[in-house]
């Protein structure tokens, strides 16, 4: 099983080295020492942890009623838009999402760059790279 440096976890989930560090501190991700002394966490163990890190995000008060489970909150990085259409972009952590909606969706949400948005994904087709 693959293990992780403390970096490329943080990469993973979305946060700073320093908040991984003060999880593993804390005992809420477990770590060990590779002959180096750098501090790695198991594959396994940074999966499990991924998942209750997803699910603790939000409070139940925060969600909206939405049957989209997979939610990326982030930061409008982009607005382009057209007559009739436009093109979204929001960095979440990591990940850039770009969304194709319509202007009028976009003028009736107000979104603008430099605001809080949560791209929200529902697909049949999800396809998955081995990296």
């Amino acid at each position: 099983m693959q293990d992780y440096t403390i970096g490329q976890a943080a990469r993973l989930l979305g946060v700073s080295p320093d908040t991984v560090r003060r999880w593993a501190d804390a005992g809420r991700v477990a770590t060990h020492r590779d002959e180096n002394g750098r501090r790695l966490i198991g594959g396994r163990d940074l999966a499990a942890f991924s998942v209750e890190v997803g699910q603790g995000a939000h409070s139940e008060e925060e969600e909206p009623y939405t049957s989209a489970r997979n939610a990326f909150p982030g930061i409008v990085t982009a607005v382009k838009l057209g007559d009739v259409a436009a093109q979204v972009e929001i960095q979440a952590g990591p990940h850039r999402l770009v969304s194709l909606l319509t202007r009028e969706a976009v003028e009736e949400l107000g979104l603008e760059v430099g605001m809080q948005a949560t791209a929200r994904v529902k697909s049949t087709n999800v396809h998955i790279d081995r990296t």
